[in-house]
């Protein structure tokens, strides 16, 4: 009798937290639609350059060396773009009128560059595109973090679903219009396509070291038809600055930084009542979220300069782990993506370059397959045990690579797990520090600017340990990354253990929770993780 009771209760309190949880997108779902799409931008900026540069190389008549400042511009204004869009996240309407704006500048520019016919317009072009897309992952995480705060895991793992999404269609897009062949036609015969295939699958993941040897015509007669990838790219952006756009209308933003109180974040006080079904005590719970509480006034005073002496070391500590943790594993996402080609086509693996070529499409498969796995897994288990589980997967598969290094059919199966296991630490990482810290906004800035640091910096020092030391310095620098990163987040669970407990936003639910199922120790972990997001 006590075990269909308790089975009973377990019902009920996922049947609560699936309204809940529906109710809250249907709230705000033209917000969650638009940063998604937002999202989708950056994918597609993300993914685009790789396989077009040889043809861009071509259309500004540039040597092979000196197209690779186009990488580094975009990379580096990455870094830079996340960095000024926690500034530009101060209020709603400033971060609004910057999301709309960097969207559209991509479509601009995404216009633009079949026009550039010199290096430095490309790499000013490419370089504005970096910051386009910093400011639009700065914005979009912290936005959703802020709106669903405890709930927000799941509808981030949606978010970097959309980044994966965009990274797979891009290079689909930009094939038919490749060349096959050196679209600069010199006096000599032209490079052939197998030449070709080798170098556009070692640029595709921006690696750039080891190719000065490749020699290319930079004087003669063009042909390329790469501008009709670059405008179809730009069309298929068009409608998510129009999305924003429509998202400021029905908000009435009207100038960035405005006194208007927006109806969203600023001045809404959300009053919600959820009745419990028959065979049930009736009891409406209300909860209410104060603007003090979710609004940004308390992202403004978490980051004020003059308040710092006053908070506890554990504060400083939960974003510097934070922020390392990523920085480790968008770091080893960065390397493996750039130089996988490489270390598949080099002894021992020595795999055809067709073959090693399709490796990078794989990996970015699986992380896209991975994080839309997430969505359901992150709904029933914790974020927590989701890093922990992600983490130990990425050291286990990288180990298994270093062991079977000669096994080019693991190789493949590797990047598959791999994919799937890096995943979603990056969103899982994002709403674990920000529960910690209660939702103020101020960890989101900090760790997407770390994980994007680590992406360009550590991809630069595996390119230069590859051609020092060989190879197979490639895994081994991914499972020390992976190491390094596990450590970290073991550090940080320590840290987080003298800060303050979250306080409750639905408190007259948890309590009607605790008196309906108490906790016991043969409760389901699917009961005990329903009753932990209800709290």
């Amino acid at each position: 009798m006590t075990g269909r009771v308790l089975d009973r209760n377990c019902n009920l309190i996922l049947k609560v937290v699936d309204e809940r949880m529906w109710d809250l997108f249907r709230s705000h779902w033209q917000h969650t639609l638009t940063y998604w799409s937002g999202f989708f931008s950056f994918g597609l900026c993300l993914a685009l350059l790789g396989p077009t540069v040889l043809d861009l190389r071509c259309q500004t008549q540039a040597t092979l060396q000196g197209i690779t400042l186009v990488f580094f511009a975009q990379q580096f204004c990455l870094f830079v773009g996340s960095t000024v869009g926690g500034f530009f996240s101060k209020s709603f309407a400033c971060s609004l009128s910057s999301l709309a704006v960097s969207t559209f500048v991509i479509s601009v520019v995404f216009a633009f560059i079949p026009i550039c016919r010199n290096l430095p317009m490309l790499a000013i072009a490419m370089a504005i595109t970096g910051l386009a897309m910093g400011v639009i992952d700065t914005i979009s995480n912290l936005q959703l973090v802020k709106i669903y705060q405890k709930d927000s895991t799941v509808f981030l793992q949606v978010l970097h679903f959309f980044v994966g999404l965009g990274a797979l269609l891009s290079p689909l897009i930009a094939d038919p219009f490749l060349s096959d062949t050196d679209c600069v036609l010199g006096n000599g015969t032209s490079n052939s396509t197998s030449m070709m295939r080798h170098m556009r699958n070692k640029l595709a993941g921006r690696h750039v070291y080891n190719v000065s040897h490749f020699e290319f015509h930079t004087e003669g007669e063009v042909v390329t038809n790469v501008s009709y990838a670059f405008w179809i790219m730009a069309l298929i952006n068009l409608p998510v600055p129009i999305a924003v756009l429509v998202l400021m209308y029905r908000e009435r933003v009207v100038t960035c930084c405005s006194e208007h109180s927006p109806r969203l974040l600023d001045g809404d006080v959300h009053m919600r009542t959820i009745k419990m079904p028959r065979g049930s005590e009736q009891l409406d719970v209300t909860s209410q979220e104060h603007p003090e509480s979710t609004g940004h006034r308390n992202m403004r005073n978490c980051c004020q300069l003059n308040r710092l002496n006053e908070l506890p070391l554990s504060f400083f500590g939960l974003h510097i782990f934070g922020g390392m943790v990523l920085f480790f594993s968008d770091g080893i996402v960065g390397s493996y993506t750039g130089f996988v080609y490489t270390y598949a086509v080099a002894p021992p693996m020595n795999l055809p370059h067709k073959t090693a070529g399709y490796l990078t499409s794989v990996f970015w498969a699986s992380i896209t397959v991975g994080r839309l796995a997430s969505i359901p897994l992150s709904y029933r288990i914790k974020p927590v045990r989701l890093l922990m589980f992600n983490q130990v997967g990425v050291i286990v598969t990288l180990f298994l690579l270093l062991i079977l290094y000669m096994s080019s059919v693991f190789l493949f199966i590797g990047t598959c797990f791999l994919g799937l296991f890096i995943s979603s630490i990056y969103p899982c990482m994002l709403a674990f520090t920000e529960d910690i810290l209660d939702y103020k906004g101020c960890a989101t800035t900090v760790l997407v600017t770390c994980a994007g640091m680590g992406e360009m910096l550590l991809q630069l020092l595996v390119g230069s340990v590859i051609n020092s030391y060989g190879s197979y310095s490639f895994l081994l620098c991914g499972m020390i990354f992976g190491c390094m990163g596990f450590t970290i987040f073991l550090v940080l669970l320590l840290v987080h253990r003298p800060w303050p407990e979250v306080q409750e936003s639905t408190i007259g639910l948890a309590l009607w929770v605790d008196r309906l199922a108490p906790p016991r120790p043969h409760h389901s972990a699917r009961c005990e993780s329903a009753q932990a997001s209800l709290r």
